[in-house]
């Protein structure tokens, strides 16, 4: 259903999105009555007529440790290669496992998505003839190839390799409905972060282009080429970034990238991902012209570098890349989480020049609500973790007046709200799932809203995306402190807001996330990510 009210400035329509897709009570936001799985969207997008480029078999692992990737510099840039190319796509975008029950089998990436629907897709922009010959390559992370979907003759531009990441909205919407816009942003943070580990596995960093307008990410990357996709199964244009090797910095120019792709040769169409499309979600489609970014002036805000404290269950990086999963089910009556794991946890999400906060270019506007239930040494209860201490004058006004603002002993600023059992409560803000309750702690993402979106519309995304970012080291760190999180997309957002005493849309919470201990499903089997390819 459309936006009604055509009047609206761009802003005003991207909070009406909003606040028309929020999970109330008494009704969730709307989404499809029924689902094909016999039509699921295909999570792999291939195009048909391309040349294809195999990239060495995936499955390497790097001499480092996880705690290495929190000493910038200590990791030597290796050599830029295929083989090494491949494994920085595998372990920032690839597959990490297949799943199978019974006669269901579906597979795992290194990057997380809502639902497992995977609406990101990755693409490469190659100027460097020396890896590749010049052009725009898709990765198909299903069997680990390039697909050159154009060719061109780099002219002003230098020898440079550009990632970008897109998403398509039909892969989300086709469970989520009108959120799945909310969700694509999300995997678009998870993403950014995922490529950011990734190159600081090897040495390398990902900068963030975050002035580049979608309508030239759009072009560059062929995305507004209509004829190449199948109807409501278009790509949208997210991010763009460079992926650098050394501590060399050349500048970027959008003028010369769009002039060397100007006689660009196209090949390739992409495949049908659903046979039928039974619900067209037109708010997707105008939310994402209300959001959309144009050309911005380029920023390079960046934290200081500190040291974060050692790694209780260290292993090699990539493994624990490879070994991430969402966990199911957790375990109400593990014991409590550690106390030194948990401070390592919340640090780690704090800003830091180091990955993957060195592909992040703005100041903190999310800050983290907390329902602590097991840490040891912790009283139950709510919590506030500003992650930018000049917020806490702020969020105290905002807040209920009362909370008590306890200052907690930790190496860094946080504060109980409330001391009690705060299990339930989590559990029925989460949309009543047991996750939120049973784990060792659980916690909502509260950004700085209003003023973000009314100064520029598509700011709305980025705060999602710094969500995903986040979401994404709460899955790696749960990962070293030997436990396991998962991201919770489905929360009541005005019930959690009312908790607070918030009374307006200046603040609002944007995703959930909650780590303990996972309880396996020994029903499910796992299965090699690349088996088939051997």
């Amino acid at each position: 259903m459309p936006i009604e009210n055509n009047s609206l400035t761009k802003s005003e329509a991207v909070l009406d999105y909003h606040q028309r897709t929020k999970h109330q009570f008494n009704a969730y936001a709307k989404g499809p009555e029924s689902l094909d799985w016999d039509d699921q969207p295909n999570p792999f997008r291939r195009f048909e007529g391309c040349e294809t480029v195999p990239l060495p078999m995936p499955g390497e692992d790097v001499a480092w440790l996880f705690g290495d990737l929190d000493r910038p510099g200590k990791i030597a840039p290796q050599p830029l290669n295929l083989k090494s190319l491949g494994l920085f796509l595998e372990l920032a975008l690839g597959l990490s496992a297949w799943k199978r029950y019974g006669p269901d089998r579906w597979a795992l990436r290194c990057n997380p998505s809502s639902g497992n629907l995977h609406p990101t897709e990755g693409y490469l922009v190659c100027t460097d003839a020396s890896i590749l010959p010049a052009g725009v390559y898709h990765y198909l992370s299903h069997d680990h190839l390039l697909e050159r979907r154009c060719g061109f003759t780099p002219e002003t531009i230098e020898s440079a390799l550009f990632i970008g990441l897109t998403s398509i909205h039909w892969r989300e919407a086709w469970k989520y409905g009108e959120r799945a816009f909310r969700y694509c942003q999300h995997d678009i943070g998870h993403a950014l972060a995922a490529l950011s580990y990734a190159a600081a596995c090897l040495g390398w960093r990902i900068e963030l282009l975050g002035e580049t307008a979608d309508a030239d990410l759009a072009s560059w990357l062929g995305l507004d080429r209509s004829e190449d996709f199948v109807e409501h199964e278009q790509e949208a244009p997210d991010l763009f970034c460079r992926l650098h090797i050394d501590t060399r910095h050349g500048n970027f120019e959008p003028a010369d990238l769009s002039a060397s792709l100007q006689n660009a040769q196209w090949f390739g169409k992409a495949q049908r991902l659903s046979q039928h499309h039974f619900y067209h979600w037109s708010i997707i489609d105008e939310i994402s012209q209300h959001a959309q970014k144009p050309s911005t002036r380029a920023e390079r805000w960046q934290a200081s570098f500190w040291p974060l404290p050692g790694v209780s269950h260290d292993q090699c990086a990539s493994r624990l890349i490879r070994q991430r999963r969402s966990a199911q089910h957790f375990n109400a009556r593990a014991k409590e989480l550690a106390l030194t794991d948990f401070q390592r946890i919340l640090q780690a999400v704090l800003p830091n020049a180091k990955a993957p906060f060195t592909a992040w270019n703005w100041p903190p506007q999310v800050h983290l609500l907390l329902f602590v239930h097991r840490v040891e040494g912790m009283e139950p209860g709510l919590y506030c973790l500003p992650r930018d201490t000049n917020a806490v004058s702020e969020l105290r006004q905002a807040f209920s007046e009362d909370f008590t603002w306890e200052t907690v002993a930790s190496p860094f600023a946080l504060f109980r709200l409330v001391a009690g059992n705060v299990r339930q409560a989590a559990k029925t803000l989460s949309c009543h799932q047991n996750i939120a309750g049973d784990s060792a702690f659980s916690l909502g993402m509260l950004a700085r809203f209003a003023d973000n979106i009314t100064a520029e519309p598509w700011r709305y995304r980025r705060l999602f995306w710094e969500c995903g970012l986040l979401g994404q080291i709460l899955y790696l760190e749960a990962e070293a402190a030997g436990v396991r999180g998962t991201g919770i997309g489905c929360f009541f957002d005005d019930a959690v807001h009312g908790v607070l005493g918030l009374t307006d849309n200046h603040w609002q919470s944007l995703y959930h996330f909650t780590i303990g201990e996972a309880l396996e499903d020994a029903r499910l089997q796992s299965l090699p990510a690349y088996g088939h390819l051997r």
